[in-house]
């Protein structure tokens, strides 16, 4: 079991997702007032893991998720560690007729493998040591609804969903809990930009009772509570994150 206190959590990220959720302003002060409050991070981007050391104080690897071996190494180089988030991830927008082969094997690499393969080296890492532990995969909604033009997106976090569950079963036994959560629209500053126009999110909010899309610290209060002892009974689950998106026809 993770007691509270100062644990490490190693959290997989690209400059693009909503990572810095872990961060908050110290008003909402999700990470602030978290056990998890020693984070090391590895993404691809060195600019963006300088931001968030000076931010947060983490330690940062720089790794290219895309490569298989690169990042196995780099999750060796990340341990010990007490629990681990997943968060990395990208997209490319094609239709199903267009889907490049290139484009849906880098997106399965990055989305699906890469954190199989930090999952393998956390989870047999923890269990020589004879302890439990905590993994969040953060997936998407897009692993439910199948979105126009988000044919390898959506197969790829489909496909993290269901890895979840087989890791929930198998490292369930060792004490060790996986959940995913599956977060709608989420408002980082890429998003914020892609969907100011109301033209185009009033049918997506339309079908959101809240309201409104996601901020990326309202997925951090999730995943918080996933990892934390709060959650110790919670084990293989897909947590949707998305106003009420999935009850609203």
């Amino acid at each position: 079991m993770l007691a509270e206190g100062e644990l490490e959590c190693l959290i997989t990220r690209t400059n693009s997702r909503a990572g810095r959720c872990w961060s908050p302003a110290p008003a909402k002060g999700s990470a602030a007032r978290s056990p998890y409050c020693s984070p090391r991070a590895a993404s691809r981007s060195a600019e963006d893991l300088a931001t968030l050391e000076a931010e947060i104080g983490s330690r940062s690897i720089v790794v290219d998720f895309a490569d298989a071996e690169a990042t196995r190494a780099a999750a060796v180089a990340a341990l010990p560690v007490d629990c681990l988030v997943n968060c990395a991830g990208t997209t490319t927008l094609q239709s199903f007729l267009d889907v490049t082969v290139e484009a849906f094997d880098h997106l399965i690499a990055v989305n699906t493998r890469a954190p199989m393969i930090v999952a393998q080296e956390y989870a047999r890492h923890r269990i020589s040591q004879g302890l439990g532990g905590a993994i969040v995969n953060v997936s998407s909604m897009s692993s439910f609804i199948g979105f126009a033009d988000h044919a390898a997106y959506c197969a790829s976090k489909g496909a993290l969903d269901a890895m979840g569950r087989v890791m929930a079963n198998e490292l369930g036994r060792f004490g060790i809990r996986v959940n995913s959560v599956d977060p709608a629209i989420t408002l980082t500053a890429m998003a914020r930009k892609a969907w100011s126009d109301p033209e185009k999110s009033a049918p997506m909010l339309k079908r959101m009772p809240l309201g409104r899309f996601i901020e990326p610290e309202e997925v951090a209060e999730v995943v918080l509570f996933l990892l934390s002892e709060r959650a110790a009974m919670v084990n293989g689950i897909s947590m949707p994150i998305d106003a009420g998106f999935q009850v609203t026809p």
